[in-house]
């Protein structure tokens, strides 16, 4: 049996705080959006996909492999914002297949514009403005793990862009 290749003394302090942040960005993103617009992190992810799509509209399957969460967590979600009115879904048939098309709505737009300046601001506070000019090279370095995990390079652009403006 092969020796493991352990972490060094510079690559585990580094791996930690990877870990870290890992474990506590997306629940403090989620602490600031919760607050400021009653929505959840992956119920803004889904509007903000929309937002940026032709027509403001994606299959489901597609919005469930952009949060790499299961096709039942995105139906739950999507639900919640149908509930509120920001969402529509729609069953379609076409090729021999029945999918289901989410819809922005009017009303999901402008609760998504009234969410995203605190939210990018929150974005910028807790990690833009931090890795300053490293934020380019994270990103470059994120995508190689995003491929080594077998997920496609560029998954969430360019219709998903956290915080872009159109």
């Amino acid at each position: 049996m092969e020796e493991p290749r352990w972490l060094d003394d510079e690559e585990r302090p580094a791996w930690i705080a990877l870990c870290k942040t890992l474990m506590t960005l997306p629940g403090a993103l989620e602490s600031q959006l919760l607050r400021d617009a009653d929505l959840t992190l992956f119920g803004y992810m889904i509007l903000a996909r929309l937002s940026l799509s032709e027509g403001g509209q994606k299959r489901m399957s597609d919005i469930a492999e952009m949060a790499n969460g299961s096709l039942p967590r995105t139906s739950h979600a999507v639900a919640r914002l149908e509930d509120r009115g920001w969402v529509t879904r729609t069953v379609c048939t076409g090729q021999g297949r029945r999918f289901t098309v989410a819809t922005l709505t009017d009303a999901g737009r402008a609760h998504l514009e009234a969410a995203a300046p605190a939210h990018v601001a929150e974005v910028r506070r807790l990690v833009v403005d931090p890795l300053g000019g490293d934020l380019l090279a994270v990103g470059a370095a994120m995508e190689r793990v995003v491929a080594a995990l077998g997920l496609p390079a560029g998954s969430l652009a360019p219709d998903a862009q956290v915080g872009a403006r159109r």
